[in-house]
């Protein structure tokens, strides 16, 4: 085995060792309106269907009325801060991903208006997508676990 055969099959085996990153992970102000949000509508989800970059908004809907298919990628179960609840589904269209599949989205919260047919429109601030790129650490863990 040559040495870049060597140092290849060492990162690949690494990557095996590391668990993948959350792909989407949440503020407690995220967690504080979703739960705020269920409480008035029930099970939730989430489908971010544009937006190129930070600043972004997700749309948040009852859970099973916006409608997946094969083109939208399940990229994270988000939990509330009661474990024993279901999670949240977060979904993003697979041309999306292909663009963002190497960054971690952070779903916050800001003061604003949210989309018109976002559940939390009305309550005086939205659902806001920050992110981070992935290390290639990370990028590595994800690939090895077939979800990049």
């Amino acid at each position: 085995m040559s040495v870049l055969e060597t140092a290849g099959a060492d990162r690949t085996a690494a990557a095996e060792n590391v668990s993948p990153p959350p792909q989407v992970v949440t503020t407690p102000a995220a967690v504080a309106l979703m739960e705020k949000l269920r409480a008035k509508h029930g099970p939730l989800m989430f489908h971010q269907s544009g937006g190129c970059c930070d600043g972004s908004s997700p749309m948040c809907y009852p859970l099973g009325e916006f409608m997946t298919g094969d083109s939208d990628v399940l990229l994270a179960t988000i939990a509330y801060s009661n474990s024993d609840s279901p999670g949240v589904p977060f979904y993003m269209s697979r041309p999306q991903f292909e663009y963002w599949k190497h960054t971690q989205l952070i779903l916050d919260v800001v003061t604003g208006r949210g989309g018109m047919f976002s559940l939390e429109n009305g309550e005086g601030v939205r659902f806001l997508i920050r992110s981070r790129v992935f290390t290639d650490a990370e990028i590595a863990a994800l690939r090895a676990a077939g979800r990049m």
